[in-house]
């Protein structure tokens, strides 16, 4: 097996385009890089990532299963939740995606009274069809958009 160790690669033609074969894979500009998606399509790094995810119980006492980009988490009464982020986001336009237990008729939605901040988001957990405040045993969250 070989290997390839280096500091730098610089495109032959442009030096800022990586090519392979025909394809032009990596372009990158300043505080922008591009990578080749579907076809011909280009997927922006910086943009097209997640920047927050989490899964956490939210029954009894709260805690996370799993999560990215998450700092704390907070109970504030039956289905209101707080995540705050590790590194905040640039602004607070970002999107924001949310779930809970539907095998349990729950679901969660972005709370947007205010809410949603760059240092974190808000979530409140409701059932389908009473309609009623909930706490669910799985809540699960992503934010996409520009961290600071």
């Amino acid at each position: 097996m070989s290997e390839v160790i280096l500091d730098t690669i610089t495109g032959k033609s442009t030096a800022t385009t990586i090519t392979i074969g025909s394809t032009p894979v990596v372009s990158a500009s300043a505080n922008s890089m591009t990578i080749r998606g579907e076809g011909s399509n280009q997927t922006s790094i910086q943009q097209g990532l997640c920047k927050f995810f989490s899964q956490i119980e939210g029954e009894g006492t709260i805690s996370t299963r799993d999560s990215f980009n998450q700092s704390s988490i907070s109970d504030n009464g039956t289905g209101d939740y707080d995540f705050a982020f590790t590194t905040n986001m640039g602004n607070d336009d970002y999107a924001q995606m949310s779930n809970a237990d539907s095998a349990s008729g729950h679901i969660a939605m972005q709370y947007s009274q205010g809410e949603q901040h760059t240092t974190g988001c808000r979530i409140f957990c409701t059932e389908i069809h009473a309609n009623n405040s909930t706490d669910s045993d799985v809540i699960m969250v992503t934010v996409h958009g520009d961290l600071s």
